[in-house]
């Protein structure tokens, strides 16, 4: 059963940082590009940044330039979304999304999806 996993989520206070994990199980992250999306409440589901499956690509939202960095490390099966700085307008729950190889911004692209993570920053 293909699965992904997200942790690392919870309440912290503006500034702080969280680091987020998507982890898989069973398949391998080696050939598939992973998203965070995140969705707020009352708002549409937004990208937020993605890597390609070789780490070569990544890409941001401008709201999260400069603050979050997305890693992966596919010895663990698993990518990571470093949040820092973090924002009251950070507030959502994030996702990850899995498809073969490239990014895209377009959300039905992505085939595998986790169950997401909540995460919450007080002002």
């Amino acid at each position: 059963q293909l699965q992904l996993v997200e942790s690392g989520g919870g309440l912290v206070q503006r500034g702080g940082s969280l680091r987020l994990s998507c982890a898989a199980s069973g398949f391998t992250l080696e050939s598939a590009a992973i998203a965070w999306f995140r969705q707020a409440p009352g708002k549409e589901r937004e990208g937020v940044s993605c890597i390609s499956s070789s780490g070569g690509s990544t890409n941001y939202a401008d709201p999260v330039k400069g603050r979050f960095t997305i890693s992966r490390d596919n010895a663990k099966n698993t990518v990571y979304l470093q949040m820092n700085s973090l924002e009251p307008e950070d507030t959502a729950v994030y996702y990850c999304a899995a498809r073969p190889y490239s990014c895209t911004v377009v959300a039905r692209a992505y085939n595998t999806w986790g169950q997401g993570t909540q995460v919450t920053v007080a002002s």
